[in-house]
């Protein structure tokens, strides 16, 4: 049998992860939701759990968009309209007018003068960052940044790779002053929020050092954040980490699978970026893009977060954060400071981090165990994320439960 050495290779690295507790395991699988009653919010069904119920503590859909029946009827309409799939990738015969009209109205609400959808977050990264690298680009990347910005660097092959501190802003400027001569372009690349944390990266500082850089090089230094937990999830109006902290990047990407909950991912920057990026990004040029259907709850989401009931929502939203995190911090738990609804609690052991994983599970909390290599080691957390459509009610059971196994 031709995989036979093969198999038996990657058998021993499975057993590896496994030993290690590096494996994430089986996945759970969920068999039904019951919508938000009285008091208590949305409710999960897991396989082999029969009628018991969850709390996800462990969802992107921070302003619980994707229950919401207005969400759900614009999706349903569109499909019944234009079908259940576009069809064929952009180029040829796959771009339906809500493509454009999500990406008008994306660019409108972060104020640049164009948008562009990808099938995902993750490709929306790779797609913007592998085309507007050559091989006379300096690439500076935080330490923590995602996974996939990881990948796009890797897959980009920089003229030079040059990784600075965790949010270190004068690693940054000595950084980029480093690389003077190196390069005729510079990307600084950051995440807008750290997934694994909840903190913010400092982009109004951040983009400070890029100007102040700006005429050394040829080409500039470009400041590029993928604000993916941000948008919808921070700032006044939910505009993410650029309102924040009160600055404007060069190149923002983001994703509609998060707080819009929805799906897919999109970049926001000037027309020219964006018509460049569509004809050279092959994760756009090559790949079907969202279905109409989600454009038009996408659209609708963001009709609602730009409404007084989306000021509403996001109010909620930080008050529910806000009495989680205190809650945490009453129980003598270690958390990180920030005002994300990512609010991590540190276990810094793999072991216990997964026992704590089993006794939240088994009390009818879903909350997120991440060990190394996810996060660096002595990192070790319980990753939870506060939803709009949690209640008071909800947030105090998850503490009570955690009470009880500091007990």
């Amino acid at each position: 049998m031709p995989l036979s050495r093969l198999l038996k290779t990657l058998e021993n690295q499975l057993k590896d992860l496994k030993e290690n507790g590096r494996a994430k395991g089986k996945e759970k699988v969920i068999v039904n939701v019951k919508k938000a009653e009285g008091e208590k919010g949305p409710r999960y069904f897991l396989e082999g759990w029969n009628d018991k119920e969850f709390i996800k503590m462990n969802s992107n859909s921070y302003l619980g968009m994707s229950l919401r029946d207005d969400i759900i009827g614009a999706e349903e309409e569109a499909a019944k309209k234009y079908g259940s799939g576009p069809g064929a990738v952009r180029f040829i015969s796959g771009t339906h007018k809500p493509h454009i009209e999500l990406e008008e109205k994306l660019a409108k609400f972060h104020g640049r003068e164009a948008g562009m959808i990808f099938s995902s977050a993750y490709v929306t990264s790779i797609g913007v960052i592998v085309p507007l690298t050559t091989k006379e680009t300096v690439v500076v990347s935080d330490e923590l940044n995602h996974n996939c910005i990881i990948n796009a660097i890797r897959l980009s092959g920089p003229a030079e790779k040059v990784i600075y501190k965790h949010n270190d802003m004068a690693n940054l400027d000595t950084k980029i002053k480093d690389s003077i001569g190196k390069g005729k372009r510079v990307l600084v690349i950051t995440d807008g929020i750290f997934s694994m944390r909840g903190d913010n990266a400092p982009l109004d500082k951040i983009v400070e050092i890029c100007k102040e850089y700006n005429g050394d090089f040829e080409e500039g230094v470009i400041s590029i954040v993928d604000d993916s937990h941000g948008v919808g999830a921070i700032g006044e109006t939910g505009r993410g980490t650029e309102e924040y902290t009160g600055a404007k990047v060069d190149i923002l990407v983001a994703t509609l699978g998060k707080a819009f909950g929805v799906n897919g991912g999109y970049i926001v920057s000037t027309s020219t970026i964006i018509e460049y990026l569509r004809e050279t990004a092959p994760m756009y040029i090559y790949s079907n893009p969202i279905t109409v259907s989600e454009s038009c709850a996408a659209m609708k989401s963001i009709d609602i977060l730009d409404s007084p009931e989306g000021l509403n929502i996001l109010e909620h939203l930080r008050a529910m954060t806000k009495k989680f995190d205190n809650g945490l911090r009453e129980l003598d738990y270690e958390t990180i400071e920030g005002d994300h609804p990512i609010v991590p609690l540190m276990v810094r052991d793999t072991k216990k981090t997964s026992e704590l994983v089993n006794y939240l599970t088994e009390h009818g909390v879903l909350g997120t165990g991440l060990n190394y290599p996810v996060v660096p080691k002595g990192d070790e957390e319980i990753r939870f994320q506060v939803c709009a459509d949690h209640t008071e009610s909800d947030i105090d059971y998850v503490l009570e439960v955690l009470a009880e196994y500091k007990k």
